[in-house]
């Protein structure tokens, strides 16, 4: 504990120097996450994707003395790898190794970190990379990932959060090697760095490696432009149209609440019960998918989840000062979809109005009291969500989280939720082919009745009677629908 203050208490140091997450330990493995506080909140903002690009390249490049190829054949017997992680607010270089094999490790990490070889051939592979998974990944072949970053740049247009962390197609083009030596050289500096290690290293490992990051400039420090997303007025709708069999929809709104703030284990439990990521136990799981068959997924987020379709779990060192109450509905075939969406919003309605029972609290409280100890089952998880509050100032988190959770009571929860939820007022993006088609069905009040293959109860026949009807509020201007190939164009 009295290494755990000693630690955050660094946090209020950011403006002097790095600050330090160490979690030494008796594992035979050492684990690293190296977190730089910029990402691409400080995108050049002609050239969005900059912060992107960087971190890319001093992660799959050589340094000054070795090539990518050599800095590859000495990590495979190490049974190792350097990974990258870039968002708004944070940049992460992570990896971890046998203990007994750490300074071998580590004199690559050092070199690729503090002394890049900015190639011009590992840069022109990088950002044909960065295009693929933009062009071919994101576009082509994740409708769900492109419709949640659709959703979150049209929520925070006009903020530093309103492009893509990854650029545009355009933008990448245009990003010059000589872009990301300047980004590196004004970003990654000690008043940005938290240092970040776990495991069975030594102490003069750690005074060494101390050591070796002073070389990195002071720097000023990276600080968010503290810009809150515009009101939303009226709820409006993108359709993405794209050549693709099934529809997904995200839609959300901006919240004023992160892990700072006095109501967010409240809304969090809300999120929770309303549809926990990958769990059945859900609302929305329970009323779309096992009563209804309509998808696959129905989840309910109060922070930033990417890549959600491949875990099961939230990544840490995603933080971010400004987030928003988003619902995943995936994937819902086109017969369906109009009747889906409403049900979707018909179900936050109910938790508007009704909001949550005493034992329905008291179950999802439970359950999130032990959960964050799944959340930080691996010591890299565990280091991340270290990291994480330092960067908050705010206890650890697990701690923090079980303290909130036994203060908490169901009374909390339901005025968080009428206060902070809404129906209205929300962007929806749904992807999916021959858009105008779908913008037709959306702008019309008619209803959507639903039909099943197989019998259902009629306390659900009864329900889905109101659900055919219930008022989307969408009138034609209140719809655009734009060719997938125009999308972070």
């Amino acid at each position: 504990m009295k290494l755990l203050l000693a630690l955050v208490s660094l946090a209020g140091l950011a403006s002097a120097q790095m600050r330090l997450a160490a979690l030494p330990g008796k594992s035979p493995l050492v684990t690293f996450r190296i977190v730089f506080t910029t990402g691409a909140l400080a995108d050049p903002a002609d050239k969005p994707g900059t912060a992107y690009l960087t971190a890319m390249m001093l992660a799959n490049s050589g340094s000054r003395e070795m090539t990518y190829q050599q800095i590859t054949e000495a990590l495979f017997p190490l049974g190792a790898s350097v990974s990258s992680q870039v968002d708004k607010e944070m940049t992460v270089f992570s990896g971890a190794v046998a203990a007994e094999r750490v300074d071998d490790y580590y004199k690559l990490l050092h070199a690729m970190l503090l002394d890049p070889g900015w190639r011009e051939d590992d840069f022109r592979r990088v950002k044909d990379d960065a295009l693929n998974a933009l062009k071919v990944g994101l576009r082509g072949a994740n409708d769900e990932e492109l419709a949640k970053e659709a959703l979150y740049s049209i929520i925070y247009r006009g903020t530093p959060y309103g492009h893509y962390t990854g650029g545009t197609v355009t933008s990448l083009a245009n990003i010059t090697l000589d872009d990301l030596k300047h980004f590196y050289r004004a970003q990654y500096c000690q008043t940005n760095l938290i240092l970040g290690v776990a495991g069975g290293y030594s102490q003069g490992f750690l005074d060494n490696m101390k050591k070796d990051f002073r070389s990195l400039p002071q720097g000023p420090g990276f600080r968010p432009r503290e810009k809150f997303p515009p009101m939303i007025e009226s709820t409006r709708v993108l359709i993405i149209d794209k050549d693709t069999r099934p529809i997904a929809y995200s839609l959300g709104f901006p919240i004023s609440i992160n892990r700072t703030h006095s109501d967010y284990a409240a809304l969090l439990l809300a999120a929770a019960y309303f549809g926990q990521h990958r769990m059945s136990g859900g609302v929305l799981y329970r009323e779309m998918r096992e009563k209804r068959g309509l998808n696959y997924g129905d989840y309910a987020y109060i922070e930033y989840f990417p890549r959600g379709m491949f875990q099961m779990e939230p990544s840490p060192n995603l933080a971010r000062h400004m987030q928003i109450f988003q619902m995943w509905i995936r994937p819902v075939e086109p017969p369906t979809a109009k009747f889906a969406l409403r049900l979707g919003l018909y179900e936050l309605h109910k938790l508007i109005r009704d909001g949550i029972s005493e034992d329905d609290f008291r179950r999802t409280r439970d359950f999130l009291s032990k959960n964050v100890n799944l959340l930080q089952r691996t010591k890299s998880a565990e280091l991340g969500y270290f990291i994480d509050s330092i960067y908050y100032g705010t206890p650890k988190y697990s701690e923090m989280l079980r303290d909130h959770m036994a203060k908490l009571s169901s009374a909390d929860v339901n005025r968080a939720i009428k206060r902070y939820l809404r129906v209205n007022r929300m962007i929806i993006v749904a992807v999916s082919k021959n858009g105008e088609d779908l913008k037709r069905q959306l702008a019309s009040a008619d209803p959507s009745p639903m039909t099943y293959n197989s019998p259902k109860p009629d306390e659900v026949l009864k329900e889905d009677k109101t659900v055919e009807k219930f008022p989307l509020n969408l009138k034609t201007e209140d719809i655009e629908v734009k060719p997938v190939a125009e999308i972070f164009k």
